[in-house]
C-alpha cells in the first residue's frame, strides 16, 4: 500500500487583504503538515478575495495582480520549503500584460506549477488559460490543477487525467451561485449565516450539489480529487465549504464536518489508481470516433450534422 497524506482547507479570504490572507495560510499551512499532511490545497483566490473582485475597476485589479516571482508567492514558496510540503494557492496573476485568476502549487524543491483558470468569468480584464497543467510532484505521482468552473466541464478533467495526473486539486469559491438552469444551484440568502449555516452547507445548494457531479470526476476518471472551497459570506453570496477528498472510486474519504474554517486530511492510496474504473474506461477510448468534441456547439447544426467512421470492412 502506498499512502501520501494530502490536507484540503476551507477558509473565508479578507477581500483586498494579501498579507492578512497569507498569514492564515501560513497558520492552516502549519497546522495541516502537523497532522501529517505533504500537500495542502488551499481555495481558489484565497490570498486576494473573490467574488467582490468584479466591482473592482481594471485598474484597481492590476494593483492588486502579482507575478508568480512576485513577494506574495515567493513567501509562500519559502513557506513550502520550510515545511517541506507542497502548498497549493490561488492569487491574481501578473503576466505578459495580462491578468489571470491564477492557482500556484508551491513545491519544497523549490519548483512552481501554476495553472491559470480555462474559464474566467470574474471580470471583463481577466483572461483566461489556454492550457492544461500537469506536472510530476517529489512523491513518484502527477498532479494536475483545475479552477472551479474548469472542472465543471468534463472534457478539462479527462484531459487532466489522460495527461497523466492521478491527484487533481481542485480549487473553488461555489455554493450559493445563481445557475441559470431552474433545478441548479441558487443563492442562499446571506441571513442564513447567522441563523443556522449547517442548512446551507448541507443542502441542495451546498454538498447535495457537489455530490451530484463532483464524485463522477473522481470515478469516471479514476484519479484522486481534492476538492478545497471558501466558506461564509463572500461579497453578496455565501460559500458552503464542504471542502472534502474523494479517491478514484468517488468515495469521500474526508470531509469537513461543517461550515467553518478547517483543515481536512486524508491518506491517499496511491495502489487505488491502476486499477480503479475510471483507468479502465479510458484504456477502453476510441478517439477516431470522438472528432465532434473539437467542433463548438454552436457551430453545429444539431439537425443536419453527421459524423461517422470509416466504414467497416466485413
Amino acid at each position: 500500500m502506498t499512502l501520501f497524506r494530502a490536507a484540503t482547507v476551507q477558509f473565508q479570504a479578507v477581500p483586498d487583504q494579501p498579507a492578512q490572507n497569507l498569514a492564515t495560510v501560513e497558520r492552516l499551512a502549519r497546522q495541516a503538515v502537523a497532522e501529517g499532511a505533504q500537500l495542502v490545497v488551499f481555495p481558489e483566490l484565497c490570498l486576494l478575495g473573490y467574488w467582490h473582485l468584479r466591482r473592482h475597476t481594471a485598474s484597481r485589479l492590476a494593483e492588486l495582480a502579482q507575478p508568480v516571482d512576485g513577494p506574495l508567492i515567493r513567501q509562500v514558496l519559502a513557506l513550502a520549503k520550510d515545511l517541506e510540503a507542497g502548498i497549493g494557492v490561488g492569487f491574481l496573476e501578473a503576466a505578459d500584460g495580462q491578468l489571470f485568476n491564477a492557482y500556484a502549487v508551491c513545491l519544497p524543491t523549490g519548483e512552481v506549477h501554476v495553472h491559470r483558470k480555462l474559464h474566467a468569468f470574474e471580470h471583463a480584464a481577466i483572461a483566461s488559460g489556454s492550457s492544461y497543467t500537469v506536472f510530476e510532484t517529489p512523491w513518484a505521482f502527477r498532479a494536475g490543477v483545475l479552477i472551479c468552473w474548469d472542472n465543471n466541464l468534463v472534457e478539462n478533467v479527462r484531459i487532466t487525467a489522460l495527461l497523466g495526473a492521478t491527484v487533481l486539486l481542485a480549487p473553488h469559491q461555489t455554493g450559493g451561485t445563481n445557475s441559470r438552469s431552474p433545478h441548479g444551484m441558487k443563492p442562499i440568502p446571506l441571513e442564513v449565516w447567522d441563523q443556522d449555516p449547517t442548512e446551507a452547507f448541507n443542502g441542495p445548494n451546498g454538498r447535495e450539489w457537489l455530490l451530484r457531479w463532483l464524485p463522477a470526476r473522481a470515478h469516471d476518471n479514476g484519479i484522486f480529487v481534492v476538492f478545497s472551497n471558501g466558506v461564509g459570506p463572500d461579497d453578496d453570496e455565501l460559500r458552503t465549504g464542504n471542502a472534502m477528498i474523494l479517491d478514484p472510486y468517488g468515495r469521500i474519504i474526508a470531509e469537513t464536518p461543517g461550515p467553518a474554517e478547517a483543515v481536512v486530511t486524508a491518506d491517499l492510496d496511491l495502489d487505488l489508481v491502476p486499477l480503479a474504473t475510471g483507468q479502465r474506461w479510458m484504456r477502453g477510448r476510441r478517439p477516431e470516433l470522438y472528432g465532434p468534441l473539437t467542433i463548438r456547439r454552436d457551430e453545429v447544426d444539431a439537425r443536419t450534422a453527421r459524423f461517422s467512421t470509416e466504414p467497416v470492412s466485413r
